[in-house]
């Protein structure tokens, strides 16, 4: 293989690299929606764009539509949490479906007359 078809073959596996990362819904986010986190404002651009990610809002990561409707763009600690979010709602199910009744301890309920009592 000589320097031409060697420089060829390269620039051409690195032109399909780049068409595939194109067509993926980061690339695809990432020129739909402005660089800025959902959740905490945080804005991005350069070198830490890397640290913004694409969140599924439904967790199905085969559902991509082409509007972008099934994503938002969080960083990475958002993303950390809306995920550790989910896994706890799969874990524990819905604070809903909880049968608990609420606290009825007062602990500060006669720390008045508890208070008068001392003078």
């Amino acid at each position: 293989m000589n320097k031409k078809s060697t420089f060829d073959h390269v620039r051409a596996e690195q032109l399909k690299y780049n068409a595939k990362r194109a067509s993926g819904y980061r690339e695809q986010a990432l020129k739909l929606f402005p660089h800025i986190c959902g959740r905490c404002a945080r804005e991005f651009a350069g070198k830490n764009l890397s640290e913004l990610t694409v969140h599924h809002v439904d967790h199905n990561h085969d559902n991509n539509p082409p509007d972008g409707s099934n994503w938002e763009l969080l960083c990475l600690y958002c993303h950390d949490e809306e995920h550790s979010k989910f896994e706890n709602l799969v874990r524990y199910g819905s604070r809903k479906e909880s049968n608990q009744a609420p606290a009825t301890h007062n602990p500060f309920a006669d720390l008045k007359a508890k208070m008068d009592q001392k003078k």
